[in-house]
């Protein structure tokens, strides 16, 4: 990363990053790891007990949360938006707000080179397979195959990849 571009992004201390890791401009990252020679691209955040692995291309203004774990080889395109929280609220029933304890983080997993499309939605609990690609747009409420190609809304098999 060119220190010019290190003045507009936020990296935790916590943060780890393999070697040859490229950050883009305006990126806020806290509490992830990212493998060795992944790209982050611009406007992009990660956040705390995320993984992203090696080789990996995480395209810009895409959010990753809390217990989100992309394997290696993976393609994320621009402005992907994971969930982690199956029912999200902003306060209790007794109207306090809510805080760290009030909510428990249900993890997501995108596994070995599965490519998400620009624009894709992929709610908390599901696991994209190998090789898995989800079309643009799509809005992932279930697992995807391996190997399978989804699109729409919900997302639907359509075919095999490859």
């Amino acid at each position: 990363m060119s220190e010019p571009t290190r003045d507009f992004c936020r990296i935790a201390p916590d943060v780890v990053l393999g070697s040859g890791v490229q950050i883009a401009g305006f990126v806020n990252l806290y509490g992830c790891t990212i493998g060795a020679d992944s790209r982050i691209g611009t406007f992009v955040e990660i956040q705390r007990n995320a993984v992203v692995g090696r080789n990996c291309k995480i395209s810009s203004h895409t959010f990753i949360c809390e217990g989100v774990t992309i394997e290696d080889e993976c393609f994320i395109g621009h402005h992907v938006v994971f969930v982690n929280d199956r029912y999200p609220a902003a306060v209790n029933p007794d109207g306090s707000l809510q805080g760290p304890s009030d909510w428990k983080v249900v993890e997501t997993y995108v596994r070995r080179r599965a490519s998400v499309g620009s624009g894709a939605v992929i709610l908390c609990g599901v696991t994209i397979g190998e090789g898995a690609l989800v079309g643009a747009g799509a809005v992932v409420t279930k697992d995807v195959a391996p190997h399978s190609v989804v699109a729409g809304n919900p997302a639907r098999a359509f075919r095999r990849t490859g």
